[in-house]
């Protein structure tokens, strides 16, 4: 007994040398490590330390799948899909990110559904968000501009009118797998689209099948992909930062 009243003694001894030690402002400062200084960018441009993926003046980051030389349109600062030339992607590779990417659907409306200004944007190569004109057009809920494709509905549909440019800002967390290719954490997804929330730190469940559920095989880091659906949807001011 006169053991546990010492060590209660000690105990309060302690909690009361930590609270006088805590009454000193300065004793909660701390100043190491510094963080870095990044200029941010004005009206959407890249900041200081950001990849730029697409500037509008040329394709040297981008190839399509086979390597050959992208061949969709590149005409006032924008790059269109042109159908059946296949999907395009970054030749770097990536996986943790916050990116920020401009698309634009046909001003001329054509199609209905999944039919009409359709793309996609997928992180790693595999992780699709969904790009369509979903502007007073109907289409699966987890379908729509805004979705995880097949898989986490938008919380809201925040589309422009078709031909106006639109905004998507991205974070992104890969998912994580141990030495025996087990998924040991989820990727993860917040993404803002015109300013607005519609993904807000959503678990990506794993690969974006359109028919069947999703896959998690394992892997490292990938490309950004751009998708070719057949339809001519335009994208621009395309930046990354690695995280």
């Amino acid at each position: 007994m006169q053991k546990f009243f010492s060590l209660l003694g000690l105990s309060l001894l302690f909690a009361t040398v930590a609270g006088a030690q805590i009454t000193d402002p300065v004793a909660t400062e701390v100043w190491e490590p510094e963080p870095r200084v990044v200029t941010p960018g004005q009206n959407s441009s890249a900041p200081s330390d950001a990849i730029v993926l697409f500037d509008g003046t040329n394709f040297n980051e981008w190839t399509h799948a086979d390597g050959s030389a992208v061949k969709w349109d590149l005409k006032d600062g924008a790059m269109t899909v042109v159908k059946q030339t296949g999907i395009i992607q970054t030749r770097q590779t990536f996986t943790d990110c916050q990116l920020h990417i401009e698309f634009r659907t046909p001003s001329v409306v054509v199609g209905e559904s999944q039919g009409r200004g359709n793309s996609g944007i997928f992180l790693q190569g595999l992780y699709e968000l969904q790009v369509l004109d979903n502007y007073n057009n109907r289409t699966y809920s987890n379908g729509q501009c805004g979705s995880i494709y097949k898989q986490s509905i938008p919380l809201v549909n925040a589309c422009r009118p078709p031909g106006e440019w639109q905004a998507y800002d991205v974070i992104y967390t890969a998912p994580r797998f141990n030495a025996d290719g087990i998924k040991v954490a989820p990727g993860r997804i917040t993404v803002l689209q015109n300013g607005i929330l519609v993904q807000n730190n959503t678990e990506i469940k794993g690969t974006t099948e359109y028919i069947g559920m999703p896959k998690n095989a394992p892997h490292g880091a990938g490309p950004l992909v751009l998708q070719d659906h057949g339809n001519p949807v335009s994208y621009r001011n395309i930046w990354i930062r690695p995280l």
